[in-house]
């Protein structure tokens, strides 16, 4: 009675009862005779409205995942990088995506399904052949339905067995069955890495259309073990993936010019004049604006902080370089100056190491530096309608801000106090005022992709409200 009852539902109904079966642990038939049962006892009850599991044998209901969400089905690899993952469902999630995942039986000795069901909100997916999820091909399903299959960590064996097509668990049988976007989170040993069958493998997946983020240089798990082969930074992963979903993001069809890190001005060739900027918050800002559906274009100074992935990247040194850059970038929507630009630049640079003699310094004649976000905010035709500066003060911050904002000529000042005992510079965390014409909004300290995305809302709000 059950299969007669399905095969003579519509395709939409289907759908949905297939996503309550997967829910609440069932087949679509033992579904049903839930359904029914729970209306034939309870009058007037309608019969699609959730019900408590039966009793016997049946498991708990996993929270629904919200409606209207665009989904990511994150495969979770073995490596010890597996941990980040469990940050990554909360990071996908921050960003309004929903996330399935699928455990690879490798990954399971370094996470548990429990714990990334339970943050997902659903059931976590380890068996190719599980008859709770497989009487309907399940495997077919987690493939389509789903916006972007996320694969972090993505291992050395894992990449190889995509590039090789593959389909012997449930996570490369998903991922040969899909045709949507996959975009990959490479995490493995340095070597492993460099091997060359291994970058024969990303080769092949490149040129298939798989995505890269990552991976980074840095420590290992292993003790004395350093290099590239480090799986990017959740909040990276989240903002590339966020990027390629593009998910009705406030941005979308806009233009964003965003400056980031110091600028370096030579004195000769081994010396120069610059500053503590490390591009953490331009860089942010850049990965928001992306994330919201931005075309976004980064001209950053000398940084060792990753490039936002999705962006338009120009790389540069000097301020003159950066000026050069911006102007070229324009038009633009948005233009936000978080770049701190060396104000002073020799006059004369040496072509040779100025060398030190006993009893006598060096005289360094300084010259000025053009003013960018001046510049940019004083143009008489090309100016973008929204142009964001940023004041990296010592002492009286707002008031320093508020004479800049009229000084500069532009629309809103992001102030921060960056004494040495704020830690804020290379830091990870940010306290701002936000300082506009209408007044200052004093934000509370948080991390500086937290910054970053709040100033994106604010951003497309205020574009939003120019059409009006």
């Amino acid at each position: 009675m059950a299969s007669l009852t399905v095969r003579q539902l519509d395709d939409s109904l289907k759908r949905l009862l297939r996503l309550r079966a997967v829910r609440h642990g069932r087949s679509m038939e033992d579904e049903v005779r839930v359904i029914l049962r729970q209306a034939a006892e309870e009058t007037g009850r309608e019969a699609a409205e959730p019900t408590e599991p039966s009793a016997a044998g049946a498991q708990p209901a996993a929270a629904a995942p919200s409606t209207g969400l665009k989904r990511v089905l994150l495969i979770i690899g073995g490596s010890i990088a597996a941990y980040k993952s469990l940050d990554l469902i909360r990071r996908l999630q921050d960003r309004g995506l929903s996330v399935r995942c699928i455990l690879t039986g490798a990954a399971r000795h370094f996470v548990t399904p429990l714990a990334a069901g339970a943050l997902c909100g659903e059931r976590a997916y380890t068996d190719l052949f599980d008859p709770q999820s497989e009487f309907d091909v399940g495997h077919i399903r987690l493939a389509r339905d789903t916006e972007l299959i996320l694969v972090a960590p993505a291992t050395a064996d894992l990449i190889a067995k995509m590039a090789g097509g593959h389909a012997d668990d449930l996570a490369t049988a998903v991922l040969l069955a899909t045709d949507k976007p996959v975009l990959i989170a490479p995490a493995m040993n340095p070597h492993m890495w460099a091997a060359k069958p291994t970058q024969r493998n990303l080769v092949q997946l490149q040129a298939d259309g798989v995505r890269l983020v990552g991976p980074n240089a840095g420590e290992m798990a292993e003790r004395g073990e350093a290099g590239i082969g480090r799986m990017a930074e959740p909040l990276e992963i989240a903002a590339a993936a966020a990027a390629l979903i593009r998910h009705g993001g406030a941005l979308t069809g806009k233009r964003v010019l965003v400056t980031s890190g110091p600028t370096s001005e030579p004195i000769d060739p081994v010396r120069f004049i610059a500053n503590r900027s490390s591009g953490k918050q331009g860089h942010a800002i850049a990965a928001a604006a992306s994330a919201a559906g931005a075309d976004v274009v980064l001209v950053s100074g000398p940084v060792n902080v990753p490039d936002p992935p999705e962006t338009c990247v120009v790389k540069v040194e000097t301020a003159r370089q950066m000026l050069e850059a911006v102007e070229k970038a324009l038009p633009v929507d948005a233009a936000v100056f978080a770049a701190a630009v060396a104000d002073w630049r020799p006059q004369r640079v040496s072509d040779s190491k100025i060398k030190k003699q006993k009893g006598r310094a060096p005289t360094l004649e300084l010259v000025e530096n053009p003013d960018i976000l001046s510049t940019i905010a004083h143009r008489k035709s090309g100016r973008p309608p929204l142009v964001v500066g940023f004041a990296a003060e010592t002492d009286h911050v707002v008031a320093n801000a508020k004479a800049k904002l009229v000084r500069k000529g532009c629309d809103w000042i992001v102030a921060n106090d960056v004494s040495p005992e704020t830690g804020i510079m290379g830091g990870d965390v940010n306290t701002v005022h936000l300082v506009t014409a209408a007044g200052v909004e004093s934000w509370p300290p948080r991390s500086k992709a937290d910054v970053a995305r709040a100033l994106v809302e604010k951003i497309a709000a205020a574009l939003e409200e120019t059409k009006r």
